[in-house]
């Protein structure tokens, strides 16, 4: 335990007073000076892992307590609640988040509480795939044991049958009895994948391109094989409504579909090897530019980690349809956002291609974040009608430089175009929106 990383006043000064004591009495038994007990308790001075010692052995004191702040989501969680724009008046910055937290992180975690609940007797508005949002954020979006698990069934059927989607078929066929049958659109109106129990069968839409039918026989043994462990982390994300649970329960599905054709290490291997070049990663996996920007949030296995990724997804209004945070920190307003000088606007004007661009924004940032973003459009799979999404990747400049899509494009921040909190939010007299030469230096790749 790093001593300059652990600053826990607040959690010290709680257990002095449950106990009754003076600082003066909890310095003498911990054997430290009351004026040095004093600056631990303000955070002034970290808690060393010496004092920490005497702390546990002589109080009956759990030493997790001192990470109850994960319990909110940290500082990020925080700043996604105070960047809603009932406090946009307020001018909060994550700094000053950041100190609120570390001085008194029960205040803190109160006032978590009472947003999330906000309106409880009635007033709340539902929201089953905000709530669900909220949970994949808390895990940001790596889920240990699962992505183990199916990184151990993964190579097993590479090595039993070499090719994956042979082996997930084969799969289905002999431990499950389910055969994969590919069926005519007008047998499956508005509908891409069907479990039929009475025929035994998964059936397919001929809509479905390669990578979508790969991906949802993938989702299908995963959801056979490992029920259990799906179902103890629904259980565990304690959502309270039953659309919430299977909102998280279908995000759950798709992130073990991803990790079954993208096996973490073979996975993570590849991306270093290329410089996350991610049109080899495509080609390599068989998958599709959607399902591979979603895997590539994932990376946070410890001691294993890739970089940091959000992901978002944008209709061709401009709407952002879903967003991802991973481990980037990333915030985003998932209503009214708007940014016509963002790439992924210009996405849909150059169909299928790859386009890049570095910005800034950071919303309830003390000084905006600086971002190097890749964004192309893709069809949605299934759709009965030519049907397109813009799918954007992100990560923290100062990580680019590994990137293939990022040589030969300046990553410095003054070159980078700066983003607002969105149209209907932001009240900025020089905005760059009309700004199309901006658009037009998004490089094609």
């Amino acid at each position: 335990m790093a001593d300059s990383a652990l600053l826990a006043g607040p959690s010290l000064r709680r257990l002095r007073k449950r106990e009754g004591l003076t600082q003066a009495a909890m310095a003498a038994a911990l054997g430290i000076s009351p004026s040095y007990l004093n600056l631990i308790e303000r955070n002034q001075r970290p808690l060393s892992a010496r004092v920490l010692v005497q702390v546990i052995e002589r109080f009956d004191f759990d030493p997790r307590s001192l990470r109850e702040d994960e319990a909110i989501g940290g500082v990020d969680g925080l700043v996604r609640r105070l960047s809603d724009k009932r406090f946009a008046d307020l001018g909060i910055d994550r700094e000053e988040v950041q100190e609120f937290l570390a001085a008194a992180p029960q205040a803190a975690a109160a006032f978590a509480r009472l947003y999330d609940n906000a309106g409880e007797a009635g007033a709340r508005i539902e929201d089953p795939e905000g709530d669900a949002r909220e949970a994949v954020e808390r895990w940001q979006n790596h889920f240990s044991d699962l992505d183990h698990a199916a990184e151990d069934l993964a190579d097993a059927l590479r090595l039993s049958r070499g090719d994956m989607a042979a082996g997930l078929t084969e799969r289905l066929r002999e431990l499950h009895r389910l055969s994969v049958r590919i069926l005519p659109a007008e047998v499956m109106p508005g509908m891409v994948h069907r479990l039929d129990l009475h025929a035994r069968q998964l059936q397919l839409s001929e809509m479905l391109p390669g990578a979508a039918r790969r991906f949802q026989i993938a989702r299908q043994v995963g959801a056979l094989e490992l029920r259990d462990g799906i179902e103890e982390l629904v259980a565990g994300a304690k959502l309270s409504s039953d659309e919430a649970r299977n909102a998280f329960r279908n995000h759950v599905l798709d992130y073990l579909a991803a990790a079954l054709l993208m096996p973490y290490r073979r996975f993570l291997r590849a991306c270093e090897q290329t410089g996350y070049d991610l049109a080899v990663l495509q080609r390599r996996f068989a998958v599709s530019f959607d399902q591979l920007a979603q895997r590539l949030t994932t990376l946070q296995r410890v001691s294993e980690r890739g970089l940091p990724f959000f992901s978002a997804r944008f209709g061709r209004t401009g709407r952002m349809l879903g967003f991802t945070a991973g481990a980037s920190g990333a915030v985003y307003p998932l209503s009214g956002a708007r940014w016509p000088a963002w790439v992924p606007y210009a996405a849909f004007e150059s169909r299928g291609q790859m386009l890049t661009q570095t910005v800034t924004f950071g919303e309830g940032e003390a000084a905006p974040r600086h971002w190097f973003t890749i964004a192309r459009t893709v069809e949605v799979d299934g759709a009965a009608c030519s049907a397109r999404r813009a799918i954007v990747l992100g990560v923290e400049a100062r990580f680019a430089g590994e990137l293939a899509q990022a040589r030969g494009i300046s990553l410095a921040p003054e070159d980078a175009v700066p983003l607002g909190g969105g149209c209907p939010r932001c009240g900025r007299a020089d905005c760059l929106t009309p700004a199309t030469a901006r658009l037009a230096s998004a490089q094609q790749l």
